[in-house]
């Protein structure tokens, strides 16, 4: 059993090892935030609704073909629906109606509502694209921010042991009261500093952790050890003019915008429509049953005395009249179905005369629809344009950064390096090595931040350049 359990803990282990050590690829991180995402799964719910929407309008095109069915029992005085006369009886009834509506013309009222649907139903589709879009590059701030933390905090780290290493043999000279005392505390307050340092990056970087996981929405914590990426340092070829024109051809943002707009035209055509005399068809078939209906069957006659009489010669002699006689019969729920049928066809012709101005301020609302899609048509170019500008001069000046900061960082690392050893052998004091491991440390921060600033935004310049693929 002891063996079991350890056997069980090992393997346990082995899993979690290994589930820790996957890495993800920021490409690995868009696709997990567009299956999870919360924002990416709303946009596809409104497309959803988008869809229905123009079904329902497709679909109002059809006649529209309704039946109606009722049975039931009625009590005390009522109109018979078989004869229309009063009865004071209890009677069963039933009534049976199909009918028939089909608009024929309404001055394209509903095929302009159709082609508006169909219109949102392609925005709403671009808007799932540019949902994604904007997604993918909120992952891949947030996924650089990550790495960008991660590196800041090895750099923390790193310093931090070099100092401790300093520290460590000064102390042996500062116990044996040799040396300069002001040195070891000048390294004790180096050492805090560090610390501090280390403290602050690291909640940056556990930050940054956290926001790239709420966009990715798993039940897995994906931390920064596990993520992966190839930064390649050639410079980027298109111009801002370039990705600028090429996403106005693509770009699902400006392709949703434009369809909305589009729209927004229809629905004045729909407005407008109002004003237009509606001409209709209409059919209708129905049939009743009534438990006080009867048949009557003549059965002969017989003679009757009346009650009345006539005197003749002081004579009083009595009146009689011949009454026919008949057998009432019940009619059969069925026999009366099929004997009641009556139909009814037609045309019908609404015609608008005066509404309260209602057509007219629907007109009027239209239009500012249309003016508000216009707007922020105009406004998007401008702002994607303006976005692609700020990151088009930001990736060259990271670049331009990047290449000034690895000759600083070559320089400083030589400079440190030499102080390092003249403040081993005693040559140099304690300021100028802080100094000068500081200048390279900071140099170090400097150019992490402008790689990752640079990868940043020629990620950003893809997507624009290369939004056809959404």
């Amino acid at each position: 059993m002891t063996f079991k359990i350890l056997m069980f803990l090992v393997f346990s282990g082995s899993i979690q090892s290994f589930a820790q050590s996957e890495t993800y690829t920021l490409e690995d991180c868009i696709d997990i935030a567009f299956e999870n995402n919360y924002d990416q799964q709303l946009a596809k719910l409104s497309y959803e609704t988008a869809q229905i929407n123009f079904k329902q309008n497709r679909n109002t095109l059809l006649p529209s073909i309704n039946g109606d069915y009722n049975l039931g029992v009625s009590q005390g005085r009522s109109i018979d629906p078989f004869t229309n006369d009063f009865v004071n009886e209890q009677l069963t009834f039933s009534n049976a109606r199909l009918s028939l509506d089909a608009v024929i013309f309404n001055g394209f009222r509903l095929l302009n509502s159709l082609k508006q649907s169909k219109l949102n139903r392609a925005a709403s589709e671009m808007e799932v694209a540019e949902a994604k879009q904007n997604l993918a590059i909120d992952v891949t701030l947030a996924f650089l921010q990550v790495l960008n933390a991660r590196d800041v905090v090895l750099l923390t780290e790193t310093r931090l042991e070099s100092t401790n290493e300093q520290l460590k043999r000064l102390k042996v000279l500062f116990d044996e009261e040799s040396g300069n005392p002001a040195e070891f505390r000048d390294l004790q307050g180096q050492i805090s500093n560090d610390k501090a340092t280390l403290i602050t990056v690291t909640n940056s970087l556990k930050t940054a952790e956290l926001n790239l996981n709420q966009l990715l929405n798993t039940s897995q914590k994906i931390t920064a050890k596990q993520l992966e990426i190839l930064i390649n340092f050639e410079p980027y070829k298109a111009s801002a003019e370039e990705v600028y024109n090429d996403a106005l051809e693509n770009l699902p943002t400006f392709k949703a915008r434009t369809l909305r707009l589009e729209a927004a035209e229809k629905g004045i055509a729909v407005a407008r429509a109002q004003y237009i005399p509606q001409v209709s068809v209409f059919a209708n078939v129905s049939t009743n049953y009534s438990s006080a209906a009867r048949l009557f069957t003549e059965t002969g006659s017989s003679i009757l005395e009346t009650g009345d009489f006539v005197t003749v010669d002081a004579t009083n002699i009595p009146v009689f009249t011949n009454q026919t006689n008949f057998i009432a019969e019940d009619i059969s729920y069925q026999d009366q179905f099929e004997n009641n049928v009556n139909s009814a066809f037609g045309m019908a012709v609404s015609i608008p005369i005066f509404n309260g101005f209602q057509v007219k301020n629907t007109i009027a609302l239209e239009k500012i629809k249309k003016k508000e899609a216009q707007v922020a048509l105009e406004r998007t170019q401008l702002e994607i344009k303006q976005a692609i500008e700020q990151s088009h001069n930001t990736m060259l000046a990271a670049y331009e950064r990047y290449k000034v900061l690895e000759k600083q960082v070559t320089a400083y690392a030589e400079s440190f390096r030499i102080n390092e050893i003249r403040f081993e052998n005693g040559v140099s004091n304690s300021v100028e090595y802080i100094i000068s491991k500081n200048n390279l440390e900071n140099a170090q921060v400097n150019i992490a931040n402008a790689k990752y600033e640079y990868e940043l935004r020629v990620r950003i310049l893809d997507y624009y350049h290369r939004s056809d693929s959404f």
